[in-house]
């Protein structure tokens, strides 16, 4: 058994293992490596393994907390499109499986984030709705497009605390991609781009870069819509506070 070779691949599959060993253990791996019995190095590299990347397993508080901010928004979401397919004569019949679709994807998020908390998931909060929400279709569609723009920039502004934690990053980025594509569905039922359109957006700046600086020929209108902006954890708590 060649255990430079298994190293060499376990780093192959995961870049950042050796910054996850300490100095000592991947010296005294490489040290005894040869003259270790074949049969014991599957119980050695465990137990080294184990011990090097205990840590990336269990969330930080940081991540813990910005999980269970998206868990909030996912229970909003959750109880929002319930309360709509339950409202009689609300959601049209030519309407109702994809509404009925993205009310199932709500609840498969919100499983998923409490899978992933465990026991320091948040209890569901009692959600209010602002009078009129499930009384027309119009406002029910204007209020589903209010919360799935604001939930994909919400996970888009909070991905950064996230980076090292990278076990909740991925159930986010699972989710964000989704709500994406509910947010331009939505967008699409009312008869809107399924981009956003933004012209109160003066700045051109993404990533460090001045997209006008690029000389694409592209209007203002095509550079403000081929990004989205991220939202602060402030702002998304600013938009929610009708429903909370």
């Amino acid at each position: 058994m060649n255990l430079f070779k298994i190293i060499a691949d376990i780093e192959k599959a995961d870049p950042e293992v050796g910054e996850r060993y300490s100095f000592y253990s991947r010296r005294s791996l490489l040290k005894f490596g040869s003259n270790l019995a074949a049969a014991g190095i599957p119980t050695f590299m465990a137990a080294t393994l184990n011990k090097a990347m205990a840590q990336s397993t269990t969330p930080s508080q940081k991540a813990i907390d910005v999980a269970n901010f998206a868990l909030t928004l996912e229970y909003l979401e959750d109880d929002f499109y319930k309360m709509g397919l339950a409202a009689a004569n609300l959601i049209p019949a030519a309407d109702r499986t994809v509404i009925s679709q993205i009310s199932k994807h709500e609840t498969a998020h919100v499983n998923l984030l409490k899978a992933a908390l465990a026991a320091g998931a948040v209890a569901k909060p009692t959600f209010k709705f602002p009078a009129g929400t499930f009384t027309t279709y119009a406002t029910f569609l204007a209020t589903a497009r209010a919360l799935e723009d604001t939930g994909v920039q919400a996970y888009k502004g909070q991905a950064g605390e996230l980076i090292n934690d990278k076990a909740i990053l991925l159930t986010a980025l699972q989710i964000h991609s989704v709500e994406a594509r509910h947010a331009s569905e939505i967008r699409r039922m009312l008869g809107m781009k399924g981009w956003v359109s933004d012209t109160t957006q003066t700045t051109f700046t993404q990533g460090g870069v001045n997209l006008k600086n690029l000389n694409t020929g592209k209007s203002d209108d095509a550079l403000r819509e081929a990004f989205d902006e991220p939202l602060t954890k402030d702002q998304v708590l600013a938009i929610a506070k009708p429903f909370l």
